[in-house]
């Protein structure tokens, strides 16, 4: 069941890749973006890694947090120098899909399907041409995931969610600038 606006974002204390604690409530007080990601070689979704970290700065100066996640395992997403690179941002690894779940994550055969006949080539283009990871899927990733975002205030209240309609479906990283900066 998708989430909805205006309620508690579901709280979590996991162990990101890099075997730290995150604890959701530790965030109270800041702006944070939850992003959900399909696997570690997906092209739609590393090039929105890549754009999310190259603003990293800037949103953490206006006191927004990112958490990742990926259904790929620690492992996988470990062995990718990407990925690796994108810490200090958490990545927590969910193959078994426990939180897309708890935050409604949608699986669609039919919008993946789409995705992939009318945009896949160009955008695993760009991707290997900014040097992103593109690659098959292992074990236990689904073609089917449909990526999610979600902004939450400094009380862990979700004000902004998008879930994905298609794979390079994204909120604007200009209403992500937009709401780190509304105070």
């Amino acid at each position: 069941m998708k989430l909805t606006l205006n309620v508690t974002a579901p709280s979590f204390h996991l162990e990101d890749v890099f075997e730290r604690s995150i604890n959701l409530a530790e965030y109270k007080g800041k702006k944070v973006m939850i992003a959900f990601f399909r696997h570690v070689g997906c092209p739609f979704c590393n090039f929105r890694v890549h754009t999310l970290t190259k603003a990293h700065e800037i949103l953490k100066a206006k006191n927004l947090e990112m958490i990742f996640f990926f259904e790929s395992s620690k492992t996988l997403i470990l062995k990718s120098s990407f990925h690796k690179d994108v810490s200090p941002i958490p990545i927590i690894a969910d193959p078994e899909k426990k939180w897309y779940s708890i935050y409604g994550l949608e699986q669609s055969a039919l919008k993946s399907a789409y995705s992939h006949l009318t945009m896949f080539i160009q955008t695993a283009i760009k991707a290997k041409l900014k040097g992103l990871p593109v690659h098959a899927m292992a074990g236990g990733e689904s073609i089917n995931t449909m990526p999610a975002e979600f902004l939450l205030d400094e009380n862990l209240i979700i004000r902004k969610l998008h879930y994905a309609q298609h794979l390079n479906d994204r909120m604007s990283i200009d209403a992500v600038m937009e709401f780190a900066e509304n105070r």
